[in-house]
């Protein structure tokens, strides 16, 4: 059973059990909602510009009634201001002792506390200071808040408006207590609808390009379709191991073969790495095929996509991140990744095609690398040098095969394939290719990848026999297309930490959690 930690806590269950003495439910069973705080707001001031030649006070709502939690009082005799806030919004409330009763006042001010719940009745109308105010006629306590939400101080302004100081800012506690840190901060509150605009434009974009929204399974029998360490269960039913997916990939190539033209599917996936600002290993996705397109046509569907998306949630192209203005409208600029570390790391890769060549080659130029990497990873490795320069959007181009399983060869160049991976302020956003229908080559390369790379690397990549089959059926060429969306939510909200865009991030679970 719940015991108060403290003595606000205790003070808090006394005034719930005067409630419960009074004969009121303090946790009712029904509410009655006639407006939101934002409607009940915007219905004023219609009312009131119909009748602008209305003294000072004379118009008003008919009666209606809001809800919010009490997040502000100022009790003044036998009148109190105070606020109520919402999902929508917040408003003012004036409660007087002879509207209510003295029996309900007395209540009001003494057992309902800050963060409390209630529903109020009464009219809406402008006071003398020129706040728009809902005059309280009635109300009932909706919900008892037993424990106090972080201190929040605010300043009541002359013109009306709220400063606010003091917040709930320690990343670690807002983080382990999302639901206290969004009831407290509403620019975090910001945040998430401008990813949930996100997803929606995105989902908006790709259905009015003609593609078809899918799902596919979450739970798989193998793994692919990226370069990650899978999450193992166990399913009792059907007895054997599954993988929470890490990638779509191979499953709505699958619907290529079906003959689906262009399919795309957001959702979640899971990959058992480390954590980091950037990294999270549960994260949201968004991934398309299309046939009859190569990575060109998937790179100017990238940037028509990416400055449509910006333009629905921040009402420009342009975005600020991290100090950065950054230009989404197309064109992006195009390089190839041969070109782009020659430029940013000062290394001609292609000059040392052998792996130990390529190391010394990188070391000499003080860069750290990973003795036990094979060429193409080296080759990748380098981009960490890459990544920091690229602030407006760039497409790298042209990877190399052996870190690109799933990727059509570059014709006249055996070594890279038609992949993109594309950046913007700095950060890795998502990856593409001319995507792999030969069969046979990709049997090979899973063949290959398996005899270069250990079955605990990162870079193996089981074969996937029914895949397999499922090219062997005929597969339309295409391009692909996959994408972080925390990452973008990141860019578009200014926030440094993908934890910042996470409802829930994971976190180490420490003892009371």
């Amino acid at each position: 059973m719940w015991e108060p930690a403290n003595e606000a806590e205790r003070l808090r269950l006394e005034k719930l059990e005067r409630v419960r003495a009074r004969g009121i439910e303090p946790y009712p069973p029904r509410v009655r909602r006639t407006h939101s705080i934002a409607e009940a707001i915007a219905l004023f001031e219609t009312i009131e510009q119909a009748h602008p030649a209305a003294g000072e006070q004379a118009v008003e709502t008919t009666p209606l009634t809001l809800c919010g939690r009490l997040v502000a009082s100022r009790p003044k005799g036998k009148l109190t201001f105070a606020d109520i806030e919402d999902g929508s919004g917040r408003i003012q409330v004036m409660i007087r002792q002879n509207a209510v009763g003295e029996e309900l006042y007395e209540m009001f001010n003494r057992d309902i506390d800050l963060f409390d719940f209630v529903q109020a009745d009464g009219v809406v109308f402008r006071t003398k200071m020129g706040e728009i105010t809902l005059r309280v006629e009635s109300f009932i306590l909706l919900s008892k808040a037993l424990t106090q939400l972080p201190d929040i101080k605010e300043q009541r302004l002359e013109d009306g408006t709220i400063r606010r100081y003091g917040s709930f800012t320690d990343p670690e506690a807002r983080h382990r207590q999302r639901y206290a840190d969004l009831a407290v901060n509403p620019e975090v509150r910001d945040v998430f609808r401008a990813r949930a605009k996100t997803i929606s434009a995105l989902r908006r974009f790709m259905d009015e390009a003609g593609f078809l929204e899918v799902e596919t399974p979450i739970l798989q029998p193998i793994y692919g379709g990226a370069a990650a360490r899978p999450f193992v269960t166990h399913h009792n039913a059907l007895d054997h191991d599954m993988y929470l997916r890490i990638s779509f990939e191979l499953y709505l190539k699958r619907l290529l073969v079906g003959m689906y033209d262009a399919v795309y599917e957001i959702g979640r996936d899971f990959r058992n790495e480390g954590v980091s600002r950037k990294h999270n290993p549960e994260f949201t996705q968004l991934e398309f095929y299309k046939a009859y397109i190569d990575y060109n046509g998937v790179m100017d569907l990238t940037e028509r996509m990416l400055g449509y998306t910006a333009e629905a949630v921040t009402g420009s192209t342009i975005v600020r991140f991290q100090g950065h203005e950054v230009n989404l409208a197309p064109p992006w600029r195009r390089i190839s990744m041969h070109e782009a570390i020659l430029e940013y790391a000062g290394i001609d890769y292609a000059a040392h095609p052998d792996t130990a060549d390529l190391y010394r080659a990188i070391r000499a130029k003080g860069y750290e690398a990973n003795p036990d990497h094979k060429w193409g990873e080296l080759v990748g490795d380098l981009l960490d040098v890459v990544e920091p320069n690229l602030i407006q959007p760039t497409f790298i181009t042209d990877y190399p095969i052996d870190i690109s399983p799933l990727a059509k060869k570059k014709p006249g160049d055996p070594r890279h394939v038609e992949r993109f991976e594309f950046f913007i302020a700095g950060l890795e956003m998502g990856n593409a290719f001319t995507e792999l229908n030969d069969p046979l080559d990709q049997e090979a390369r899973f063949i290959e990848m398996g005899r270069l790379y250990g079955t605990d690397s990162e870079e193996a990549h089981p074969v996937d026999e029914d895949y397999l089959r499922a090219m062997r059926y005929g597969m339309p060429p295409n391009g692909g297309f996959g994408m972080g969306i925390d990452r973008l939510v990141m860019l578009l909200t200014d926030q440094p930490n993908i934890r910042e865009v996470l409802l829930f991030p994971a976190l180490r679970i420490r003892d009371g959690d």
